[in-house]
This record gives structure tokens, sequence and C-alpha cells, in this order.
């Protein structure tokens, strides 16, 4: 098929048609960015040849050298045959209009907290011009406190995570975006290194996939590190870290907020008399909750 494609198809579109085609019969699956196989195809074929991303049908009928066919077919096949996420490929991944560095020692950047990011938390953070210090705990590739940071412009904001080498990654993500004066990168598990630091705001999107989910996870999600993932046997193991310690690492009103996937009838059950104000994002009003210091108690 691979030989074929090479020598047979020609055009931007030849090739959209052969993507779709290829990545529908390995069965790929799609979560991280794209919902289906086209746009996954359109996007992997713009990003290949340096086209503009959210611009597809000019290009359509444009002949490609032999050398850009190759390339193309070249990518799309391991994005098939090896089930890579796409994201991995191009070594790069969106959140809204933000772009950031990642690879396999980083799971792809997606957060529902992100949407709520650029308008401040409104109306969750009353006095947005108030918040002078920002936790991202399990930051990842450091998305969310960049995002954070850009939204934030005067507060200073820790980004933590348990693993070195995710911080690699978010360290040239810091780099990139210039905010190094202002987001710290901390090697810490949980709070362990955090002896005495107090923040107005503490964001999380923390491991919460539970025990039987892990075991039934597609091929792409088992390539992204398991340890930002597995949130043991109810997916609550950190998120209940997250409520026991978060109560002494906040000012007087501060603010705690978690993402916690599907999860909310097994916290809900764990903790019956927390006072729990679930957050309407795009993906449901189940997803992300968030809590005041003083219901911490």
């Amino acid at each position: 098929m691979i030989k074929e494609a090479r020598t047979q198809l020609h055009t931007v579109r030849d090739l959209l048609r052969y993507g779709v085609t290829r990545l529908n019969g390995a069965e790929a699956f799609f979560g991280h960015g794209s919902a289906n196989a086209y746009d996954e195809a359109a996007y992997l074929i713009l990003h290949t040849l340096h086209l503009p991303l959210d611009l597809l049908d000019p290009f359509l009928d444009a002949r490609l050298t032999e050398s850009e066919i190759n390339s193309v077919v070249e990518i799309l096949d391991r994005r098939a045959r090896l089930r890579v996420p796409a994201a991995y490929l191009t070594q790069e991944a969106w959140l809204g209009e933000c772009k950031f560095y990642v690879d396999d020692r980083v799971i792809v950047p997606r957060s529902f907290i992100a949407e709520l990011i650029p308008g401040q938390l409104a109306p969750w953070v009353e006095r947005p011009d108030k918040v002078e210090h920002i936790l991202d705990m399990c930051t990842g590739s450091g998305c969310l406190a960049i995002l954070l940071a850009l939204a934030f412009p005067e507060a200073q904001v820790d980004a933590v995570d348990v693993s070195a080498d995710a911080l690699a990654v978010a360290a040239r993500n810091v780099k990139d975006y210039e905010l190094d004066a202002r987001v710290h990168l901390i090697e810490s598990d949980a709070f362990a290194a955090l002896e005495g630091k107090r923040y107005d705001l503490i964001i999380s999107n923390p491991p919460y996939v539970d025990q039987a989910s892990m075991l039934k996870l597609p091929k792409e999600y088992r390539q992204e590190p398991a340890l930002a993932l597995a949130g043991g046997v109810d997916g609550l193991d950190f998120v209940k870290k997250l409520l026991r310690q978060s109560r002494a690492h906040l000012t007087r009103g501060g603010t705690l907020m978690v993402e916690l996937g599907h999860n909310r009838t097994a916290l809900e059950t764990s903790f019956p008399d927390m006072p729990f104000t679930w957050v309407s994002v795009s993906g449901g009003d189940d997803l992300v909750f968030l809590l005041g210091q003083d219901q911490l108690a």
C-alpha cells in the first residue's frame, strides 16, 4: 500500500483521501486534539508540508513533489501502523491558540480547565488582580502553568511535577514563552517540596484514570506516561491527596480547582460532606470541581 501511495498519489486531495482511509482502516483512536480521521489526516498533511493549519481548501489540488509525497505518506503510516499520537509525531500540541512542544515524556496536553483560564476563571475568582501566587500541580508539559501566567500577568506561578522528564519538557515550553521569571518549575511528589508555601489559586489536572479503565485504554493512550494517567483503583488516589493537603497551602480565601474526568460519583461517595462546586465546561458539568480554602477543613 505504501509503495503504491508513493507512486500513484499526486495532490493534497489524493493524500487526504488516502490518509482518512489509512487511519480508519487501522482503527486509529482520536482524542489528542482531533475527533476523527479526516481532521487528523488534514492536520498531519498540513503540518508536514509546512502549510497553515487552518487553510486546507486552497491547497487541495496542488501537485506535490516526490519528496513531499514520501514525507506525508511516511507520517500517515507511522500514525496508523504504530498508533502513535499525532502530537508525538509533530512534537506539538495546541490548547486554544497556544502551541506547546511535546514528546513521549509527557501526556499530550488536554484539559477542560484550559478553556476557563483566558477568562481568569470568572466568576469563581472574584478579584483576579489580587492573585499573586498560583500553583499548577502535576504540570506535565507546563501548558496550564503557562496559560495561567499569561492570564494573570502579575502572578508568580509554581509548576510542580514528580517527573524530572516532564519538567524538562516544561522548561522548554516556559523558555519558548519567555516566562522564566514568573513560572518556576519544581520537582516534588505532591506538596513534599512546598513546605511553607501558600497560594491564592491551586490548579490541578492530576492522574485520574481508574484501574479498570487503564486496562482498556486505546493503544494511543498507552504510549503516554502511565504515571500521568493512572489514579489508582478508583482513579482518586492523587485527588484525595489534594483534598487532604491543599488547605495548608492556600491563602485565606484561596481556591482549589481540580479536573477529575468521570469520577464525580466516586468522589462524592468518598467525601459525602464536602461542598463541591461543579464547574460547567464544554465536556459537561461533572468534570471539574472547585473548593474554597475554608471548605477544605
